[in-house]
């Protein structure tokens, strides 16, 4: 069996027959702006079924991963990014399929050659300790140790470390995860926990994500938490998870997450998925919230009111409606900061155009256009946010309260459960509006120059 180190290919490359081999390699990468290596081609996950045992003490992770996924090409090997950690083994449809890895790269050549359109299973043993990955902008990512457990956060590509995947936001599929700690450990993760059990000193939750995720929104939490379950007015449930040390001080603001939700839905539409709630560890456990599917992360000193709807309105936009590529990340942050500005309209008589014209006076939020950042480590900067919000609201500026309402409320259910670009997004709100908004797009989303005046 041929042994491939460092596999790449065009995704719809022509094929070679070399010893009867008739598919291709998956692509090594999807060529996004920023990551391009990050992701795969060749095909498309569609559910993600992760067996995890996790010893806080020793840091040691074993794990199974099990990866469905349909062929978009006839492949004869493909990869998927993993960070650190060993294979142990690896299968695709319960055959033996040889394994390569090249920094990031796990390429596997199955037995058989896989046909375009086939579903196809793929099993992953691995272990070791989950590395903390530094990003670019100096930030910690990936798995991040803390006093009595850990907790993983993906963005932008962390989750490569605890898990082998297609680590690219544009791969969207749903997820089942199986978490084994120590008893007297809890383990907390997306969605809907299904079951739990305990038996020979070892505690097994399994949770289920019904609605597709992109891989950097996973996240897992494990340590010792005291835990709420409540329902939005809806019926939703919602699950709180909070380290003790600081469940008392988090405890106001998780109990009004039903009420923040129900606001919320008047504003964006119907709640995109099947469980809410929050995870709040202690302050330097991460150095930043994180807006993990169904279950954002929250270190204490990050825990605000206007962070809290942050994070929960990209529920609505990055979560279900997914960033095409890294470059459309203004879409998730912009909406979320603009939240933020209609929370201060709704509940603290602050106007909207208020935090436009303040955001419109500083410096910083002019250093690069928000759908333009010039390099990876500038995806999470001022102009991403703030400048974003901008945007939205000379979109509000122009249309209207009324049809901006529309269009908030539009986008999330235009796309919902999906992947959009700026692009996409111009076009609908043109659509919404009924008139060319170029301006809009000209000044504020592409343009290098702040105007003499705000409106």
């Amino acid at each position: 069996m041929l042994l491939l180190a460092g596999c790449t290919g065009a995704a719809d490359g022509g094929g070679v027959d070399i010893g009867g081999v008739r598919g291709t390699p998956g692509a090594a990468g999807l060529r996004d702006p920023y990551f391009p290596k990050l992701g795969n081609g060749g095909y498309d996950v569609t559910h993600y079924a992760l067996d995890l045992a996790y010893d806080p003490r020793s840091g040691r992770l074993d794990a199974t991963a099990m990866i469905t996924a349909r062929a978009g090409q006839d492949l004869s090997a493909f990869n998927l990014d993993l960070a650190g950690l060993t294979v142990d083994s690896a299968a695709v449809d319960g055959a033996p399929a040889a394994a390569s890895r090249a920094g990031n790269e796990l390429t596997l050549r199955p037995r058989e050659d896989i046909d375009k359109g086939a579903v196809f299973r793929t099993t992953i043993a691995y272990s070791g300790t989950p590395e903390t990955i530094t990003d670019a902008d100096g930030s910690k990512e990936g798995w991040l140790r803390t006093e009595d457990g850990a907790v993983a956060l993906g963005q932008p590509v962390g989750s490569m470390a605890w898990f082998p995947g297609n680590h690219h936001p544009s791969d969207k599929a749903t997820y089942d995860i199986t978490l084994t700690v120590p008893q007297g450990t809890q383990a907390i993760s997306n969605g809907v926990r299904t079951s739990e059990r305990t038996a020979n000193g070892r505690t097994t939750s399994v949770w289920h994500s019904a609605e597709p995720m992109a891989s950097y929104l996973a996240t897992v939490a494990v340590g010792r938490y005291t835990t709420k379950v409540s329902a939005t007015p809806s019926g939703l449930p919602v699950l709180t998870a909070a380290d003790p040390v600081v469940a008392a001080k988090s405890a106001p603001l998780l109990a009004r997450i039903p009420e923040l939700l129900a606001w919320q839905e008047k504003t964006f539409g119907p709640y995109p998925f099947s469980a809410t709630g929050a995870i709040v560890e202690r302050t330097g456990d991460a150095g930043y919230a994180l807006e993990t599917q169904t279950r954002p992360v929250f270190p204490l000193d990050s825990l605000t009111a206007e962070i809290l709807v942050h994070e929960l309105a990209h529920q609505w936009f990055g979560n279900s409606v997914t960033p095409a590529t890294w470059q459309d990340m203004w879409l998730n942050e912009g909406f979320a900061v603009y939240a933020e500005w209609l929370y201060a309209e709704d509940f603290e008589n602050t106007p909207a155009q208020v935090n436009f014209e303040t955001a419109f006076a500083a410096d910083i939020n002019w250093a690069f256009p928000p759908a333009r950042p010039p390099a990876a480590e500038d995806l999470f900067d001022p102009p991403v946010y703030q400048r974003g919000a901008m945007v939205l609201h000379r979109i509000r500026q122009r249309v209207g309260d009324h049809t901006f309402r529309e269009l908030l409320a539009g986008w999330a259910a235009r796309h919902r459960h999906g992947n959009a670009s700026t692009a996409d997004f111009t076009a609908y709100a043109e659509e919404v509006a009924g008139e060319d908004l170029g301006e809009v797009w000209d000044v504020w989303l592409y343009g290098d120059e702040r105007p003499r005046r705000p409106n």
